[in-house]
């Protein structure tokens, strides 16, 4: 290896924080800041510190695995290993349809690979069984973000901006721990004369930051936002200029928030109307605010109503489309917006079309040199695919997830892959769901390859390959290309990064996430592009990308704003006698995900050994429960254990628990499927438990 410093960016969360990578003579890589960069500054968290440990070819896989007749994985040549999978995929849909074959993606699959990942499904497989994680992340934002502004970017001002605004309401999220780096946007906005607001039903490293915490109670976010619109109106606080000139809807919008008066948002959410009408002080004070959501509000059953009201909130006051001021979506995944611009989710095409768009058929089937006819419809969404494993699809391709862990209901998750005629898993790792299959290709990773990600701004980033993969392990672009050979399409796959981002280029062209005027030239020379960036004219200049969406119109038809006319409903699944206490999820620090890479790292291990649930003393007293105490928490889906940690930082009537492990502390075992019916995410944030201590 030689001694140069390589300038990229992180594998893990949306910042894509950069880095210099510079490899030593011992083998080892060492990470050193970027300051340049102005997302992270320099700053990095404990995992990207640590994420070269995953190189080292004691953490990874080196060789692909298959099935022997015993039923052990065993190494194998990648001749074995790419023609057992073709003829696996091949075999399921010759006798059962092509729709019998699935493919599942993930959100920390380059744009490159995201894209060639859809292509393959729809071009060489001709099935519409293809989604990814990222439905798990950011889709009921997107969803929302859609159908008030034509057009869901995650944020659609930089984070830079951040700092200067008046008030920001962070709803759902604890960047303190899942996105360290960013949180100096937050002490800034403080440090400046801003103020923080912190809904979360715990009492987080993020919501000791705040102001102001409001802890309600979990999947009540949708009655506490319809309770301030409710405190708007009555004190005379709609921007009733804004409404009139950029808006749509409010009449409806109104009538329904009038419904949630205070004293009853009080009784939902367990947020006391002091504490409403002094949120809604903080936001309407400045000239300019900001509501940012997360996975809080997202991962419920309604999160797409949830995610609405709060933007209603921006849109009544004056706050979307003004400079400093709009609602954004915090994402989680490394590359969860761009992957899921470009093809990989059930019902999209790239440059964010919709595959049931006619002209977006036509447009992309002209790049890819097919009929538009041949392009399948919609499949379904990430659980609804999960779940007719073994019965509907009985073959899938999976890239870059781990759902046995991640999933929701995962122990039926687990059963109904099992069941599958043929898995085929691409992946760094041996995770829990590699173990499972038939054929495991070990694939490159971050450093090791060169492609393009899009942060949680919209900022298109190059990520460029540092160090040689070890020998063995190939690229998820080079598997494709191996796999469409041998199912016949010997062409439209190559294994250049750069190759399949120009045709991507193409195929976003004039769509809503519009690449065409992005190459690796300009990323390289620069700290990368925001996009929508059209392709300039034949004399014209380059466009500038565009960092700040809707100053002058909404991306819809009239360019209004629409608002959502949202109630209030129960979660999914209510706390009753049998089981009384509220479950919620999430992430520590030093683990991410379903913890399939962070879990090989010795460090986060010591800092975040295993799973835990977190009680208040009152519920721990009641339960007779000690610090440690192996704790049961059982719900109608299933048992999980972990020991107790008590703490006043959480609600009475709530536990929570992190995701991050597989086994018997497997949180996902205990969550709930039900799905929201625009964004079909799943309610992890709120399902009914009973815990007890497990003697």
């Amino acid at each position: 290896m030689q001694n140069t410093v390589t300038p990229t960016h992180c594998p893990y969360c949306a910042l894509q924080c950069g880095m210099n990578l510079t490899p030593a003579a011992d083998g080892t890589v060492e990470v050193g800041e970027r300051a340049d960069f102005p997302v992270n500054r320099g700053a990095l968290c404990g995992k990207g510190r640590t994420a070269p440990a995953v190189l080292a070819s004691g953490a990874r896989l080196t060789s692909p695995l298959v099935r022997s007749a015993d039923g052990a994985l065993v190494p194998a040549g990648w001749d074995e290993a790419l023609d057992r999978i073709a003829g696996g995929l091949a075999r399921t849909r010759a006798e059962r349809g092509a729709d019998a074959v699935g493919v599942f993606g993930g959100g920390g699959l380059t744009n490159e690979k995201a894209y060639a990942l859809g292509k393959f499904a729809r071009v060489v497989l001709g099935t519409s069984q293809i989604d990814y994680n990222g439905r798990f992340c950011m889709s009921s934002a997107a969803a929302a973000g859609t159908k008030a502004f034509g057009l869901d970017r995650g944020l659609p001002f930089p984070l830079e901006d951040i700092p200067r605004t008046g008030c920001v309401i962070l709803v759902g999220s604890n960047p303190a721990e899942t996105m360290p780096p960013s949180l100096r946007y937050f002490t800034e906005l403080r440090e400046n004369g801003g103020t923080l607001i912190v809904v979360d039903p715990r009492r987080t490293r993020t919501a000791e930051q705040a102001d102001l915490h409001l802890a309600p109670r979990p999947g009540t976010d949708l009655a506490l936002a319809l309770g301030m619109l409710h405190l708007v109106v009555a004190e005379g606080r709609v921007d009733e200029r804004y409404v009139e000139e950029r808006t749509a809807g409010w009449e409806e919008a109104r009538a329904a928030a009038m419904a949630h008066w205070p004293e009853y948002v009080e009784r939902i959410t367990g947020v006391s109307v002091p504490e409403l009408r002094e949120a809604v002080r903080l936001f309407c004070a400045p000239e300019a605010a900001m509501v940012l959501t997360a996975r809080g509000p997202e991962q419920q059953a309604k999160g797409t109503d949830t995610v609405g009201a709060w933007i209603n909130l921006c849109l009544a006051t004056g706050r979307a489309g003004r400079p400093l001021s709009g609602y954004g979506c915090l994402t989680g995944q490394g590359n969860g917006q761009g992957g899921r611009e470009h093809g990989q989710k059930a019902d999209q095409l790239p440059g964010y079309r919709r595959l049931t768009d006619p002209a977006a058929r036509l447009h992309v089937a002209g790049v890819w040199g097919v009929d538009p006819d041949s392009l399948p419809g919609p499949g379904r969404s990430a659980y609804e695919l999960l779940d007719a494993l073994g019965t509907d699809v009985r073959a899938l391709l999976l890239m870059g997830s781990n759902p046995v862990v991640s999933a929701p209901r995962a122990a039926h998750v687990e059963e109904r892959i099992r069941s599958l005629d043929f898995l085929a898993v691409c992946d760094v790792v041996l995770s829990e769901t590699a173990a499972l299959a038939d054929v495991v290709l070990p694939v490159t990773q971050w450093a090791e390859e060169t492609g393009t990600t899009t942060n949680l701004e919209g900022r298109v980033l190059l990520r460029r390959r540092a160090v040689t993969p070890p020998d063995g392990v190939r690229g998820d672009l080079e598997v494709l290309h191996g796999l469409a050979d041998r199912l016949g399409v010997e062409k439209g796959f190559p294994t250049e990064p750069e190759e399949v981002f120009e045709e991507l280029r193409r195929a976003s062209a004039g769509g809503p996430a519009d690449y065409s005027g992005i190459d690796y030239r300009r990323l390289g020379e620069g700290n990368g592009v925001f996009w929508p960036c059209p392709a300039p004219g034949a004399d014209g200049p380059p466009h500038p990308g565009t960092p700040r969406l809707f100053l002058d119109r909404f991306a819809t038809g009239d360019g209004r704003a629409r608002f959502a006319a949202v109630a209030h409903r129960p979660s999914a699944e209510e706390p009753d006698e049998a089981y009384p206490v509220l479950l919620t999820t999430g992430r520590v620090l030093a683990q991410y995900q379903s913890g399939a890479q962070t879990r090989r790292v010795a460090e986060l291990n010591a800092a975040a050994p295993g799973p835990f649930v977190e009680l208040h003393p009152r519920l721990a007293a009641r339960l007779g429960a000690a610090e440690g105490d192996p704790l049961a928490v059982v719900s109608r889906r299933g048992r999980a254990v972990a020991p107790a940690r008590i703490t006043t930082d959480i609600r009475p009537d709530t536990v929570f628990m992190p995701f991050h492990w597989p086994g018997e502390g497997r949180a996902n075992t205990l969550t709930n499927p039900a799905l929201d019916p625009t964004s079909r995410m799943p309610e992890f944030k709120v399902c009914a438990v009973r815990v007890e201590v497990a003697r």
